[in-house]
């Protein structure tokens, strides 16, 4: 072999090393590419989780969530946000001012000592009566249901004067209000259950469509604040004439139907 052909066989091989390398060399960048790009994905979907529950974390409860929905008036209310809700004859001179929370225990009890009687007197003439519904036992106890009561309750509303009140005796019977700390009434099954009780709302499918789409929601928790923003604390609370009707004890409210009558018979002759 010619030193030529030596020589040309030398830069033939490096040539082909150099080829070789930088290939060797390509493929390795590539991978390198490869780990980092897959490392950023993993990086990425890890804050992506992290960001999604931190989103998830932030969204607004159901509650909250309502307070922006759009306000739906039941009819029969009145007031800007209608959640002044009085029954009775027009020709009524006074207005007794009655202050409840759905799943007060002492409501219950005043509720089934004394709801028939207030109920007999309004249909009598004898006064009007303003609600006024109240939610503080879901903050204090957790839970929402006095808010879904009072959302059924605006559905009721809607249907009747009649119904709402028949309804709001149904929740607070023996039979149908839960203890206290029991917080039945955020099921809206069983408060077409209870409502199942009533006449006018018995297989009421507009009211019952109202109930679970929670059509008055937004209404109710305008209700709680109307109470949160008057000068009652406790429920339940009766007034008339800006004036607070108490049993013989001269602080609660009065629990049996004479002391009820004393009082109402009292603030009438004021």
């Amino acid at each position: 072999m010619s030193k030529r052909n030596s020589q040309a066989a030398k830069t033939a091989a490096r040539e082909r090393l150099r080829v070789e390398r930088e290939r060797e060399a390509k493929r390795a960048k590539a991978k390198r590419q490869i780990v980092v790009a897959c490392s950023v994905v993993g990086v990425l979907a890890i804050a992506g989780g992290i960001g999604y529950a931190v989103v998830q974390g932030n969204q607004p409860g159901y509650w909250e969530a309502a307070q922006d929905d759009k306000l739906v008036k039941p009819a029969n209310s009145s007031g800007e946000n209608g959640t002044t809700v009085v029954i009775g004859k027009s020709d009524a001179k006074k207005t007794l001012e009655l202050y409840e929370d759905p799943r007060c225990p002492i409501c219950a009890t005043f509720e089934q000592s004394v709801g028939e009687t207030i109920e007999k007197d309004v249909e009598d003439g004898k006064y009007k009566v303003r609600f006024v519904g109240a939610s503080f036992l879901d903050r204090n106890l957790s839970g929402e249901g006095s808010k879904n009561a009072l959302s059924a309750l605006g559905a009721a509303l809607n249907v009747g004067p009649e119904a709402f009140l028949a309804y709001k005796s149904a929740l607070y019977s023996a039979e149908y209000h839960p203890e206290e700390s029991e917080d039945k009434f955020k099921d809206d099954s069983y408060l077409i259950e209870v409502a199942n009780t009533v006449d006018a709302l018995k297989g009421n499918k507009q009211f019952q469509k109202d109930v679970k789409d929670g059509t008055y929601d937004k209404w109710a928790l305008e209700m709680s604040e109307t109470f949160d923003e008057s000068d009652v604390s406790g429920t339940p609370t009766l007034m008339m004439d800006g004036k607070k009707l108490t049993g013989s004890d001269g602080q609660n409210a009065p629990m049996t139907v004479d002391e009820f009558n004393t009082a109402v018979d009292k603030a009438l002759k004021a």
